[in-house]
């Protein structure tokens, strides 16, 4: 049953509220959230903002690619493939053909969390980490329970890192 869902839901994502501009928006999402550059970015230059919480900064930005690395580890255990939708090819690429759980969300969800234990008004970057996380799926690369279960693994691991 709640497979079944997640590919209603998924199909839904996939064949509704999409223009070549809302794609791009997804795409360009996308591609920032490649590898946590993006966080590992935002971690430096609250590095030199911040500089009294500097290696904090750095060591949350620096989560990012360290959550995508321990991702990878729990996608070769699960080893879920990537969704197939019939007629909906993805519209984009991505380094290995397994899915859960959604790396992009770990990344994001990391380093939002770890940024806002550094400074609480950083909470205005799960905007960010919720819009990555969110075009997964709409783009047609993960299912939703992907990106919940990146999200769900993503807050922990900013939860535990030692700031």
């Amino acid at each position: 049953m709640l497979q079944r869902l997640d590919s209603r839901v998924l199909y839904g994502m996939r064949t509704r509220f999409h223009s070549p501009a809302a794609e791009a928006v997804g795409k360009g999402l996308g591609k920032i959230g490649e590898y946590g550059a993006v966080w590992f970015a935002i971690g430096i230059v609250m590095a030199f903002v911040d500089s009294e919480n500097g290696e904090n900064w750095v060591l949350a930005g620096v989560l990012g690619p360290v959550a995508i690395g321990l991702n990878f580890a729990v996608k070769l255990a699960v080893r879920r493939p990537r969704p197939v939708l019939e007629g909906l090819p993805p519209l984009g690429g991505a380094p290995s053909a397994l899915s859960f759980p959604s790396a992009h969300a770990t990344s994001s969800f990391a380093c939002a969390t770890a940024m806002t234990r550094i400074a609480p008004e950083a909470a205005v970057l799960f905007v960010l980490a919720g819009a990555i996380a969110v075009c997964r799926p709409y783009l047609g690369m993960h299912y939703p329970s992907d990106v919940i279960a990146g999200a769900v693994l993503g807050t922990a691991l900013g939860l535990i890192v030692p700031l």
